[in-house]
């Protein structure tokens, strides 16, 4: 596929915890948006209409961080070294940002008990999500995916994934040195976009609960 088709599924499929807490603890939506990069074209006519509806929230979420100016900021710091490829290492860092985010989760037992209840819920339908996707789901659980977010180690992991994952990439040792540096700048860029975030999120689901 092109190479921008390529880096934006790449971008897509990352930040797990973000829409796993941007489904405001509906199971149905938390399905939708979860599962959102293993369902293609008109795929999307297979599920009932509240998945259909988290799979609609995930497409406005990933196009409304894309568009943000913060993100844009953010992207900045990898574009040299990475071009096309700095959104998907953006991606992972607003998930560790998330994590350590005391706005959103209070404590580290928060943070767990919410990550728990999403690997529960997702697993109680767990007839409903595509192969690829029941194959994941697993692996998140059992090492604890979203909650290791905070962990820089964890980031450096998930650097090395995506580059296993990516055509065009053959290291991200830079890109970790890059995040370690400019860890501050990443942090500001995050404040400024993920309160933003919330608050779309909130009014597309008000949005699609009425439609």
């Amino acid at each position: 596929m092109p190479l921008s088709k390529f880096v934006f599924y790449i971008f897509i499929s990352m930040n797990y915890l973000a829409h796993a807490y941007l489904s405001f603890n509906d199971p149905d939506i938390l399905a939708g948006n979860m599962i959102n990069d293993y369902v293609k074209g008109k795929k999307k006519f297979d599920y009932p209409g509240a998945i259909q509806k988290g799979l609609t929230l995930h497409r406005a979420i990933d196009d409304f961080a894309d568009h943000h100016p913060a993100t844009h900021q953010a992207k900045q710091f990898f574009k040299a070294e990475y071009r096309l490829y700095a959104g998907a290492f953006v991606d992972v860092l607003y998930d560790h940002f998330l994590a350590n985010d005391t706005n959103q989760f209070a404590n580290d037992d928060v943070l767990n008990s919410f990550c728990q209840d999403t690997y529960s819920s997702l697993q109680n339908n767990f007839a409903l999500l595509p192969p690829g996707f029941q194959q994941v789901l697993p692996y998140m659980r059992s090492q604890n995916w979203l909650y290791n977010y905070q962990y820089k180690e964890s980031i450096e992991k998930s650097f090395r994934g995506l580059v296993k994952r990516a055509a065009y990439l053959s290291e991200s040792a830079i890109a970790f040195t890059i995040f370690n540096q400019q860890y501050d700048g990443l942090q500001i860029c995050y404040n400024d976009f993920f309160p933003a975030l919330k608050q779309f999120a909130i009014y597309k689901l008000n949005q699609l609960n009425n439609s």
